[in-house]
């Protein structure tokens, strides 16, 4: 089964709306993006559960492009460019790419190559170790064993999470529980937050911090979150 949210960035314009018409009738949800920095700058940039790159795109450079999206999400990434170099597939596999495929390329392979690197990610995020919250002592433990010392703002958040059981949390459950119940306009004090805790995660272990936002929604942490 396809991914059911898709962001495919390519500056091919026939490609891409032929490509996207193919598995959006696969029951696939696609965005389509011509520029890179088109992606970069859209609020939901990071929450897509899979991507198809080009490499040769406006904007940051594709395999800029990889580093950036691999560094905010575990999301399987497809690379499928017509970049002419030796060491491409090298520089997109490093770069996090989980599959290359060069162009020209038919158009049910890019929908078989998206269904076999998904059956992957789906699998390793099943062998995902658990995050554990100490309340008591105020801190987080990753599942490398790296223990993480938290504020009182991201202990309330992480219980948030726990409570939610791996489902989204709202932003409005989210402010009440901070003891903000009026949203300003664009919810700033929420937003950093929650940009607070992923950076202090990601200072602390090399693990992606699974703290990511839900179009409409609110936040999800997606990974195992127990109390210690």
């Amino acid at each position: 089964m396809l991914p059911q949210n898709i962001a495919l960035v390519d500056d091919d314009l026939e490609f891409s709306e032929f490509l996207a018409q193919h598995l959006r009738d696969q029951s696939g949800a696609v965005r389509v993006f011509n520029d890179s920095s088109d992606l970069l700058s859209d609020r939901d940039a990071f929450v897509f559960d899979f991507y198809i790159l080009d490499l040769m795109l406006p904007g940051v450079d594709g395999i800029e492009l990889l580093r950036i999206l691999r560094r905010r999400t575990q999301a399987g990434i497809l690379v499928v460019s017509g970049r002419m170099a030796p060491d491409v597939f090298d520089q997109a596999i490093t770069a996090g790419a989980d599959m290359y495929l060069a162009k020209p390329v038919r158009l049910e392979q890019v929908a078989l190559a998206v269904l076999a690197v998904q059956r992957r990610v789906q699998g390793s995020h099943e062998q995902t170790k658990t995050w554990k919250l100490d309340h008591a002592s105020g801190e987080l433990t990753a599942p490398d064993g790296v223990r993480i010392s938290l504020s009182d703002n991201d202990r309330v958040v992480l219980e948030c999470f726990i409570d939610a059981g791996g489902a989204p949390v709202s932003r409005e459950q989210l402010r009440r529980k901070l003891g903000r119940i009026e949203p300003d306009e664009t919810d700033n004090l929420l937003h950093a937050s929650i940009y607070r805790l992923r950076r202090r995660i990601e200072r602390a272990t090399p693990l992606l911090a699974p703290l990511q936002s839900v179009p409409r929604q609110g936040y999800v942490f997606r990974a195992l979150l127990v109390r210690a």
